[in-house]
């Protein structure tokens, strides 16, 4: 299983950064222009008094070894599907491969903590387990690896993004 940590300096106040984060159009370019997906498509978003839901259906075009690429397959897609808790802030998420979905659990949270005007750490937590025999650690250590290098380009694009608005 593979379970790790990471923390970005977000450049906003928490509530601008929920507001990105819950931005239909932001997410969508983000992951397309900024992470390369050729397909991140938010087919539901809903509001209650105690939480906002989002689906998401991607295709993230992940850089995957032989093995893997060929066990995935080229019609490889992700469906996630994520909640932002109002009265915690703190954003949960669930992705389900297309592929092996099954064998696969991956989730995380985000967390956001202020660290002075208009500055958050952005706190992610992922969880990865593949119980595939014979691959199940290389995906778990590719996927890691993968999904560290995603975030540290979200926090570079989000901050981006929030430089061109002042």
């Amino acid at each position: 299983m593979a379970k790790f940590t990471a923390t970005h300096e977000i450049n906003c106040d928490v509530d601008t950064f929920l507001k990105l984060l819950l931005d239909k159009k932001f997410m969508e370019q983000m992951h397309q222009e900024g992470l390369g997906y050729a397909e991140y498509t938010v087919t539901e978003q809903q509001e209650s008094d105690k939480q906002i839901s989002r689906s998401v259906l991607a295709d993230p075009r992940y850089q995957l070894p032989g093995p893997l690429t060929k066990l995935f397959g080229s019609g490889f897609r992700i469906t996630e599907k994520g909640e932002l808790d109002k009265a915690t802030k703190t954003w949960r998420w669930t992705i389900t491969p297309s592929t092996m979905a099954d064998k696969i659990r991956h989730e995380g949270t985000l967390r956001l903590e202020p660290i002075g005007a208009d500055k958050v750490w952005r706190i992610i937590e992922e969880d990865y387990e593949a119980k595939i025999f014979g691959v199940g650690g290389l995906l778990e250590s590719t996927m890691e690896k993968t999904r560290r290098e995603e975030h540290d380009r979200t926090a570079a694009y989000i901050n981006h993004h929030l430089s061109k608005r002042t």
